[in-house]
């Protein structure tokens, strides 16, 4: 199989679609549906999630055997759709155009289309891809209707009350937004909790999109700083290492030569993704660690400071309470307070 066409329907619909064409296990839920894939079709998964405010969200993290097309099938009142591609590079095309877009990795992209035309999609063989899509409802503005819904906001602003037609924006590379699909990934709670992190994530993930193409449209240009793909890539490494080993030697000097950037490139990255520089990312990273080690051990403040590679106590208490808006030990206390009353 080289293709396969999706109809416009609900996500159940569509998974069950995907369930029967490329086999694979899935699990399923109320709101949320993943597709596992290693077979001779490709290798990884397919998630969708909805959301009772008419968006949903489609992942497709796949590496497949073949040159793949998803051909997804549109309707009268197409949805507007923000795509982000983290890995890998995905093409699009509308219908049968033989003109293809070209999404890169940290790329984001906005698609509108005309009623019944088709959103063609082509993955390239041998090539671990990551794409992302948020699907935004468009419904139709009625007399009386409550036009402060935000689907209603995003249709005003992107069709200015046009009728849609096929449009494609490229914008510049988004580091940040790649930060949050991992935050996405990394959900683990069940029931309610899972579903309000889901949805927060989402909607910030849309909104930093939506921030995306407004500054590239004020800047009239899309400017994606001087860091090719592979230094974007490392960057991400970068702040991966930051996250697992807080109390390691974080100095930039130590950060460049496991990175192989120089300081330039690599504060110009922590700038794109995080909007913060490598040491107040380091700082911010450790003063969450020392939170969640106050919390849940019964370590004392000092052997906390030591442990997540701070040190000096001093330091550590003010950047701790300016964070925070109490000490360490007014937070530790606290929680004893809590443990005993519980």
């Amino acid at each position: 199989m080289n293709s396969m066409t999706l109809t416009s329907a609900p996500i159940h619909i569509i998974f069950k679609e995907l369930h029967e064409n490329f086999g694979g296990t899935l699990n399923a839920s109320s709101i949320e549906h993943t597709l596992n894939l290693d077979n001779a079709i490709g290798k990884g998964h397919i998630r969708g999630i909805r959301f009772d405010s008419g968006f949903s969200y489609l992942e497709f993290d796949m590496m497949f055997v073949e040159n793949f097309t998803l051909n997804i099938e549109t309707l009268e009142k197409a949805p507007i759709c923000f795509a982000y591609c983290s890995r890998g590079k995905v093409a699009h095309s509308f219908g049968d155009s033989s003109e293809n877009n070209v999404l890169g990795n940290f790329q984001t992209g906005i698609l509108t289309n005309a009623p019944f035309v088709n959103n063609n999609l082509y993955f390239t063989k041998g090539v671990q891809t990551k794409v992302s899509l948020i699907v935004v409802n468009t419904p139709q503005v009625e007399i009386n209707q409550n036009t402060n819904n935000i689907n209603y906001r995003i249709q005003e602003l992107f069709l200015n009350g046009q009728p849609a037609t096929n449009s494609i924006y490229l914008g510049s590379y988004n580091l940040k937004i790649a930060d949050k699909i991992q935050q996405l990934e990394a959900i683990s709670q069940d029931g309610i909790v899972r579903s309000l992190l889901i949805e927060g994530l989402i909607h910030l993930i849309l909104a930093l999109e939506i921030q995306q193409h407004t500054d590239d449209v004020r800047n009239n240009h899309r400017h994606s700083g001087s860091l090719t793909e592979e230094e974007m890539d490392l960057v991400c490494e970068v702040s991966k290492y930051i996250d697992n080993y807080p109390e390691q030697s974080l100095s930039i000097g130590e950060l460049t030569r496991k990175s192989g950037l120089s300081p330039s490139k690599l504060q110009e990255g922590f700038k794109l993704m995080h909007g913060t520089t490598v040491s107040d990312y380091i700082r911010d990273v450790r003063l969450i660690k020392a939170e969640q080690l106050i919390k849940d051990t019964n370590l004392n403040i000092s052997e906390i400071v030591y442990s997540i590679g701070f040190t000096s106590r001093s330091y550590f208490s003010k950047i701790f309470k300016l964070k925070y808006n109490c000490s360490p030990k007014q937070y530790k206390d606290k929680q004893k307070n809590i443990a005993v009353s519980a």
